[in-house]
C-alpha cells in the first residue's frame, strides 16, 4: 500500500508528465496552403496538361505535404510535349485506373526536393533525387540547360517562395514506368485464348461436322435458325439438330401466344391470327424456335392487305406456310432499327424463314417499304408487340418473293385493284381449307370445319 508521502508526491508530478507526454509525440504538418504556394501557381499556369494528370493521379494532397517539408522544383513538361509527342498508346496506359501507381511514378519524378534556380544550375552533369524512386540528372551551360535529355525551354518560369517550376519540352519517363509498360504490352503477359473455329455444318448431312463448344443457358444459339427448323415447304426433307445445350432456355410458347393475343386487341390483323393458329402449324414452329434461344422479327400485313389475295395465289400446296414464312425475318427488328438502317444504307435486303428468299426494305415517304417491283408494302402499324424476342411489325400489304410473284401474276386485266375481289373477314381461311381439300389434306379439312 502506497505511503501518503508517495501518493502525494506522484499528485504533483502528474502535470508535468502529460506536459513531457505531449510534447514527446510527433506533431503531423498542416497541409493548409496559401494562394502564394508553387501548387496554386501550377494548377493556375499554362502547364494545364501536367495540371490535370496530377488532379488524376490523386498526388495533390501528397503534394502539398511535400510544400511544407520541402522547398520544391517543378520540372513541367509543356502542353505541347504531352499532346503531339507522347505516343497515344503509353498515354492510354497512363490513364488506365490500374496503371494509377504508374502516373503517380512518373509525375512525382518530375518534382525535386530541393530548390533549384538558374543561377545554382550546375554546369556539369549532377545527380537528385526526386520525390519517386528514380534519380534526375541536371547538366548544361550558360546558354542550355537539361534534365536528363530534355531541354529546359522556360527557365524559372514560376518562381514562389516554396518552389521553382521550369518548363521542359519533354516528357521524363523514369525506367520502373517504362518497364511496367514494356511488361503489359508485352505478348506473354497477355492471356491468349486459343482460336476455335465456328461450327461447319455439313450440306449432305446438315449435321455440325464439328461439336459445337458449350454453351451456357439462356446464350444466343451457335447454329443458323434454319438448322432448328422443322422440315417445311421451303426447307430440306432431313431436320437438323438444335444447337447445343439444354433446350427451353425461354418460354416461347407463352411469348407466341402472348403476340397473337396482342394482334386480335389490336385490331385488323385477325386474318393473320387465324392463319398462325388454324392454317398451319406455324406458331407451334415459333414457339419452339424462341424457346430454342432464336429472335424472329414478324411483317404482319393487315386485313385489307389479306382480303386482296386470290384463289390463285392460294393455290399451290403450301401457300399459306411459303407466304407466312416469307413475312418472318430470324433477327430482330424493331421499327427504329429498320427505319435507321434503310435511311443510312439506302436498300437493304432481311433473311426470311422462306430460303433462299430475301425481302427488301428501303426508305420510302419517311417510312419503310418493303418489296421490290410491284408487290409491295409499307410499315403502316409500328412495334405492334416487341418483348425483346419476337417483334411484330404491321404492313399494308401482302410481299411475294420474286420468283414466286411471276410465277402467280394474273393478266394485266386482273392487276388492278378494283378487279381483284377483297374477301371478307374469315374468308381467307374458307379458301384455303377448300384448297387443301381439293389437294386430297381430309384431316386437315375437318379440322377447318371443327374450328
Amino acid at each position: 500500500m502506497a505511503s501518503p508521502q508517495n501518493t502525494l508526491t506522484l499528485f504533483l508530478l502528474l502535470p508535468l508528465l502529460t506536459t513531457i507526454t505531449v510534447a514527446t509525440l510527433p506533431v503531423k504538418p498542416t497541409t493548409q496552403l496559401n494562394s502564394n504556394s508553387i501548387l496554386i501557381a501550377l494548377l493556375d499556369s499554362r502547364y494545364t496538361e501536367v495540371s490535370e494528370l496530377v488532379e488524376k493521379a490523386l498526388l495533390l494532397q501528397t503534394l502539398e505535404q511535400a510544400v511544407t517539408i520541402h522547398n520544391i522544383t517543378i520540372f513541367a513538361p509543356t502542353n505541347e510535349a504531352l499532346e503531339h509527342d507522347l505516343d497515344p498508346t503509353f498515354k492510354q496506359f497512363l490513364l488506365e485506373p490500374r496503371n494509377l501507381r504508374s502516373l503517380q511514378s512518373l509525375l512525382l519524378h518530375h518534382i525535386v526536393p530541393t530548390r533549384v534556380g538558374v543561377s545554382l544550375w550546375p554546369n556539369e552533369n549532377t545527380i537528385h533525387n526526386t520525390l519517386s524512386d528514380d534519380r534526375l540528372h541536371l547538366s548544361g551551360s550558360e546558354t542550355v540547360k537539361f534534365v536528363n535529355s530534355a531541354e529546359v525551354v522556360v527557365a524559372n518560369d514560376v518562381v514562389r517562395n516554396d518552389g521553382i517550376i521550369h518548363g521542359i519540352g519533354r516528357i521524363l519517363i523514369p525506367k520502373s514506368v517504362q518497364q511496367e509498360f514494356n511488361k503489359r504490352r508485352s505478348l506473354r503477359v497477355i492471356s491468349a485464348v486459343k482460336p476455335q473455329g465456328a461450327p461447319e455444318v455439313d450440306p449432305r448431312t446438315n449435321r455440325l461436322r464439328r461439336p459445337a463448344p458449350p454453351v451456357r443457358v439462356g446464350s444466343a444459339p451457335v447454329l443458323p435458325i434454319y438448322s432448328a427448323m422443322a422440315p417445311g415447304p421451303s426447307l430440306a426433307p432431313a431436320p437438323a439438330p438444335g444447337p447445343g445445350g439444354p433446350h427451353h432456355h425461354f418460354d416461347g410458347e407463352s411469348q407466341v401466344k402472348d403476340f397473337i393475343h396482342t394482334l386480335l386487341q389490336y385490331g385488323g390483323y385477325n386474318e393473320m391470327a387465324d392463319i398462325l393458329v388454324n392454317l398451319t402449324n406455324l406458331a407451334t414452329e415459333m414457339g419452339k424456335l424462341v424457346s430454342e434461344g432464336y429472335v424472329l422479327t414478324v411483317l404482319a400485313p393487315n386485313d385489307e392487305a389479306m382480303a386482296k389475295l386470290t384463289t390463285d395465289q392460294l393455290a399451290e400446296p403450301g401457300a399459306p406456310e411459303k407466304i407466312m414464312y416469307y413475312h418472318i425475318v430470324p433477327e430482330y427488328q424493331t421499327e427504329e432499327s429498320m427505319y435507321n438502317a434503310v435511311r443510312r444504307f439506302g436498300k437493304i435486303q432481311y433473311d426470311t424463314l422462306h430460303m433462299p428468299h430475301k425481302v427488301v426494305a428501303q426508305e420510302a415517304d419517311g417510312s419503310v417499304k418493303f418489296g421490290d417491283g410491284e408487290d409491295t408494302a409499307y410499315l403502316f402499324d409500328p412495334d405492334i408487340y416487341i418483348d425483346g424476342r419476337i417483334s411484330v411489325q404491321g404492313i399494308d400489304g401482302v410481299l411475294f418473293p420474286s420468283s414466286v410473284d411471276k410465277n402467280s401474276k394474273a393478266t394485266e386485266n386482273e392487276k388492278t385493284v378494283d378487279s381483284v375481289p377483297k374477301l371478307r373477314r374469315g374468308k381467307l381461311r374458307e379458301v384455303a381449307c377448300g384448297v387443301l381439300a381439293s389437294i386430297g389434306q381430309d384431316a386437315t379439312f375437318t379440322a377447318c370445319h371443327h374450328i
